[in-house]
């Protein structure tokens, strides 16, 4: 707890810039760390003999194209929840676009990202899937690997990029709610006392309540499905269908579809395809978020809230 409390502490401090620009050069060494972080921990997943809590009695992992045949909706949708985690984090979008000096070209940069994170996460998580199997993976997948030292080298260049994504996220949080409040107001733009004395009491007060809940929430697996969502269902799926409907709708009018011909129309289907997709995960995709934290309170996997016990990888 007194390690989890000095993190948050230090992310407070990396969140003080009230623009993004100030962010940069943390992201781009976070961006690094990371690359070489999986990297390794993809070739130590493949050089090392055996897995963490490898069994004779379990053999070698093994590996499958599809689910199992006795895997619940539960099971399934939780596993698929996890996976749409860690694509939600375009809710970040809107903030950056906002600072950009051109806008308009923020596409360039969307598609370069978009394209590297399906190639680097697909990649990763199926090589060390194919090594460590489904008898031995584990969330996060650094705990999969068998040699302490291996653990312990990738997952220490994690270290960069778990800061940076809470400062993001506190920061895009903290910049919702200051600007809402000082919209109109010179507070908002300039450098007075009550506006950074408000940041700093905002990015504090989401601070604290970020770590009581990480401290509180005794599960991290099922923490992400229920995240996936309940959050995730909107911002990576609702709001972007909805969105595009929305614009088209101010730039083309009621039939939109109909003057953008075909591409409307299959551009329209996708989108609505995707709102649908979010609706599911927020209704069905909860309930089974939801109902596997039940199964992991039953079943005597889940510790308890505020506990000093190690809740580390290892443990």
């Amino acid at each position: 707890m007194a390690f989890s409390f000095t993190m948050a502490a230090l992310s407070f401090l990396f969140s003080l810039p009230r623009t993004f620009s100030g962010l940069s050069k943390l992201a781009t060494l976070s961006a690094i760390a990371t690359f070489i972080s999986v990297l390794l921990a993809t070739v130590f997943a493949a050089v090392e003999d055996h897995p963490r809590n490898w069994d004779p009695k379990k053999g070698n992992p093994t590996f499958l194209l599809f689910p199992a045949s006795d895997t619940t909706f539960v099971q399934g949708l939780g596993a698929f929840l996890n996976i749409s985690f860690t694509f939600i984090g375009q809710i970040t979008l809107p903030s950056f676009i906002a600072e950009m000096k051109e806008p308009k070209d923020f596409w360039k940069s969307l598609t370069a990202v978009t394209i590297a994170e399906i190639i680097v996460f697909t990649l990763v998580g199926a090589i060390i899937y194919v090594y460590v199997g489904n008898e031995y993976m584990t969330a996060p997948a650094f705990g999969s690997l068998g040699d302490e030292l291996y653990m312990k080298i990738s997952f220490s260049f994690m270290v960069p990029t778990l800061i940076f994504l809470g400062v993001l996220y506190a920061s895009v949080s903290a910049r919702f709610i200051f600007f809402r409040i000082f919209e109109g107001t010179r507070h908002k733009g300039n450098h007075t006392v009550m506006g950074w004395a408000s940041w700093c009491g905002i990015l504090m007060g989401l601070w604290v309540l970020a770590w009581i809940i990480a401290e509180a929430i005794p599960f991290f697996t099922d923490l992400l499905s229920i995240i996936g969502a309940v959050f995730g269902s909107f911002f990576g799926f609702i709001f972007w269908g909805v969105a595009y409907i929305y614009m088209s709708y101010a730039d083309y009018g009621p039939v939109f579809y109909k003057k953008q011909g075909l591409r409307g129309w299959v551009e329209l289907v996708l989108n609505v395809t995707v709102i649908l997709i979010g609706l599911f995960f927020l209704g069905p995709g909860t309930y089974a978020s939801v109902e596997s934290v039940v199964q992991s309170y039953q079943e005597g996997g889940v510790g308890t809230a505020f506990t000093c016990a190690n809740n580390g990888i290892r443990s």
